[in-house]
């Protein structure tokens, strides 16, 4: 792929060396030069053949200062649910008409909730939903009757990581503009829980390799053996 002369000028100031979390932060910081807030970005590379179902990584993270992005949330359910969604901020709430509207391509959501008593019709969606990762899942807690709560938790600050079919995985973990510490405490959270969801098939090394990027800026390598010791001593 073929980069612009700005992000070459920025890659030619990124040393060829694995960072620690401060200094990749802090270079991120320092380089970034958009025009808005650019997210902090998260890749990682893990040691799993993601062609096996019993070793896809998949789970749910609560970063304790959120990404800084705001959420569109859909609800789907009926009844009383609905009060409860749309008391606890969902942007969107109902039933059948929403059922249709996806139908006819709508998704302009970034999460949706379901509640268990209707999701025989949407699991009916699955060729729209699953390719653009909007099928609601009770592993990560969106199929669920607790609608409210989670509609707090997600719009806190919540988040849902899974791998790719390269066995990579990816993850907004804030904005630029948060503070270092902030930042940090972050990634090590969604780290700490990412370790937590590891397959009980793989043996030995876990995470191959880590890097930290703005949105549109250079990939900075993390040195991931100093990060991991950072979170084995409780570093957040």
């Amino acid at each position: 792929m073929k980069h612009s002369r700005r992000y070459r000028e920025l890659k030619s100031k990124v040393e060829a060396k694995k960072y620690s979390l401060d200094e990749a932060i802090e270079k991120i910081k320092e380089l970034s030069s958009a025009k808005y807030d650019e997210s902090l970005d998260i890749s990682i590379q893990l040691n799993i053949d993601p062609k096996k179902t019993d070793q896809q990584v998949r789970g749910i993270s609560n970063l304790p200062h959120g990404t800084g992005k705001k959420k569109k949330i859909l609800v789907l359910t009926k009844g009383e649910k609905e009060e409860e969604a749309k008391k606890a901020g969902a942007d969107y709430v109902g039933f059948e008409e929403y059922i249709e509207k996806i139908k006819k391509g709508w998704t302009d959501v970034d999460i949706i909730i379901a509640t268990p008593d209707i999701m025989s019709d949407v699991g009916k969606l699955g060729k729209i939903l699953g390719p653009k990762g909007l099928m609601p899942s009770p592993k990560v807690g969106t199929v669920t009757f607790e609608v409210g709560a989670q509609v707090e938790a997600l719009k806190k600050g919540k988040v849902e990581f899974k791998t790719d079919k390269t066995g990579g995985l990816h993850l907004s973990v804030g904005r630029v503009s948060f503070e270092i510490e902030k930042l940090r405490a972050n990634v090590l959270s969604f780290l700490e829980d990412l370790l937590t969801a590891k397959p009980k098939s793989i043996k030995g090394q876990f995470l191959k390799s880590m890097s930290l990027s703005s949105t549109i800026g250079p990939g900075i390598n993390l040195d991931e053996k100093a990060v991991l010791n950072e979170i084995r001593k409780g570093g957040l």
